[in-house]
């Protein structure tokens, strides 16, 4: 009777988050340039249907892909329009030798690995070197995503911030069918957590980078906090300060498809919060698809947390990192809803202060109601009780 109750809660939540699929993608000619760049990184496997086209299918690659492409950003929305891969590399992972106890990688295999790693920097560096602040918008799509929903996505939250950065879509290889699809999309996430490490690496070395603001959503805040903790863990090790070595100055998780138990463990145990410049969680402690994520997981999502759900000895540690904070959008965005990072506007607006401006929580700027210690809830900009709360101050 159980198993049949969660396979049910499966096919909700599938319908819930019904965004995959896959379309065929007209292929940009090499000599054209849109007005308006977006760039991508994805480790999903292609096929080519026809001449002339591209498809992203939910299937994994050991290679890694970068590539550009053309969003029609008018309304009623952006669109993707067509795509080019500028590079793809090699397979990971790379032929390696052992002598004497030590790792001696294939010549060969790193001359092409590191010109494929060179050519895109290249490209993202002629890009960066044109936009303003030299700053870099990267967004991590979450469970049951498409590759055209993914860079549509970052066009929205492009658009949000006025375009005041340089727009990178990591596309891993979700969107998975059946109803199973959420077990194989959590391993897919898993596979892609060495490719997101190299893009990561990546950017945060190109010549001139100010900083690197990370939009990830749902599972895709696994996929990203995964990555991140290895590189900063890789960092501390070798005496550097992550702060300065990865550069991330933002790192929004939004509606995260997280189990708390293991944020505790695996982020908070290990220091997580002092290696970026500030983290947000934007969260919902009634989002239904969070909810049946957590029936069949049996762990509180981090997404559905509240102030409640704390220990004493975490209060603490909380009311001791100052970069760390909590918003409960349910007053913006209705109860059940799991997709508001990239649809509901006073969400898009608050992400936006955050990424341009650095706005603390009690800014003006923000919309915000403090609740206790690093909690907050986003209310609506009309809203009579914040007035009366901004009148009191």
């Amino acid at each position: 009777m159980r198993l049949c109750a969660r396979l049910v809660s499966i096919m909700a939540l599938i319908g819930l988050a019904a965004c995959g699929g896959t379309t065929a993608l007209p292929v940009m000619p090499g000599d054209t340039a849109p007005q308006s760049p977006l760039f991508y990184v994805t480790d999903r496997a292609t096929t080519a249907t026809q001449a002339g086209v591209i498809t992203y299918t939910p299937r994994r690659d050991a290679a890694m892909g970068f590539g550009i492409a053309e969003v029609e950003t008018a309304p009623p929305g952006p669109e993707l329009r067509a795509v080019r891969e500028v590079v793809r590399f090699p397979a990971t992972p790379l032929l390696f030798t052992q002598e004497a106890g030590v790792i001696v990688p294939d010549a060969g295999a790193m001359r092409r690995y590191e010109a494929a790693g060179a050519r895109m920097s290249d490209t993202l560096g002629r890009a960066l070197r044109a936009t303003p602040g030299r700053d870099i918008l990267l967004y991590v799509h979450g469970f049951n995503s498409s590759f055209e929903n993914t860079l549509e996505t970052t066009a929205r939250l492009w658009q949000a911030i006025d375009r005041q950065a340089l727009p990178v879509a990591y596309s891993w290889p979700s969107g998975n069918p059946g109803p199973f699809g959420y077990f194989k999309d959590r391993e897919s996430g898993e596979f892609s957590i060495f490719h997101l490490k190299e893009t990561l690496r990546l950017l945060s070395g190109l010549p001139g980078l100010g900083r690197i603001h990370i939009v990830a959503h749902s599972r895709g805040s696994d996929v990203v906090t995964t990555a991140l903790r290895e590189l900063v863990i890789e960092a501390r090790a070798a005496g550097r300060d992550p702060r300065d070595s990865l550069r991330v100055e933002t790192l929004i998780l939004a509606a995260p498809d997280l189990d708390f138990s293991v944020v505790r463990q695996r982020l908070i145990a290990e220091r997580f919060g002092p290696a970026f410049g500030r983290i947000t969680v934007y969260m919902n402690p009634d989002d239904s698809a969070l909810g049946f994520a957590q029936l069949l997981m049996a762990g509180m999502r981090f997404g559905r947390l509240s102030y409640d759900h704390l220990g004493e000895a975490e209060r603490e540690i909380f009311r001791r990192i100052r970069n760390v904070h909590f918003i409960n959008v349910s007053a913006v965005t209705g109860q059940a809803s799991h997709s508001y990072f990239s649809r509901n506007p006073e969400v898009l607006a608050d992400m936006a202060t955050v990424i341009t401006t650095g706005a603390d929580p009690d800014s003006p700027a923000r919309n915000l109601i403090h609740a206790e210690a690093n909690f907050w809830r986003l209310v609506l900009v009309r809203d009579p009780v914040l007035d009366q709360l901004r009148g009191d101050r």
